[in-house]
């Protein structure tokens, strides 16, 4: 099985490195194949609206890391996304990423598990935690939870050590998702996807 874990901090080896470190050890001892990537050292412009990938192009206008990540989103069982606090929200350029990417993507998202992550000093985990996981609910993916919302807390590099509580919900966290990853891929192969409806589009503007 795969996860795609996307790290969406500048810092390569700051807190929220170490709250994805706790993720990995419990996906290495069950057997879980791991495509890791920081974006948030990257340049990644947001969505230019132009509609493109949904009127016949195969990937997003923009050619830069979402479009290297597409085919690896599409074959992986389980996607966690984490970030960095940043005024009570997620790291822009991640956001940016996340718009493009499940935006563009044309494959069906349907019961690949997804989990996210909120590294902070001390406010916002909670609205960020909110805030990813919104790209989850909207493609059918279920969420793996925890013990606890998924937030580890430190400022400075390493600070996230001390917090005990938060590692153990990571590791909780992982073990969860590995065997929701694993109920989920033993459902598909004897039932099969939910049945799905011709989406129906509607607005308020009359």
């Amino acid at each position: 099985m795969k996860a795609l874990m996307i790290n969406g901090s500048p810092r390569a080896n700051g807190n929220t490195s170490l709250a994805l470190d706790e993720m990995t050890k419990i996906f290495e001892k069950n057997g879980i194949d791991i495509h890791y990537v920081q974006v948030g050292n990257m340049q990644i412009r947001g969505c230019l609206a132009c509609g493109a990938c949904h009127n016949g192009r195969e990937n997003c206008v923009i050619d830069d890391i979402v479009n290297e990540l597409a085919p690896v989103f599409e074959e992986c069982d389980g996607v966690v996304i984490a970030s960095p606090v940043y005024y009570a929200s997620a790291n822009g350029t991640l956001i940016s990423l996340l718009d493009r990417l499940f935006y563009s993507t044309k494959f069906d998202r349907r019961m690949k598990v997804g989990a996210s992550v909120a590294v902070g000093r001390r406010g916002g985990c909670s609205a960020t935690f909110d805030q990813l996981n919104k790209y989850f609910t909207i493609s059918g993916m279920p969420i793996a939870s925890s013990q606890y919302w998924n937030s580890v807390h430190g400022a400075a590099a390493g600070e996230a050590q001390g917090d005990l509580e938060g590692l153990q919900t990571m590791r909780t966290l992982a073990n969860n998702m590995v065997f929701l990853m694993k109920s989920i891929a033993l459902g598909k192969e004897k039932y099969g996807l939910p049945e799905k409806e011709a989406p129906q589009r509607t607005n308020f503007v009359r």
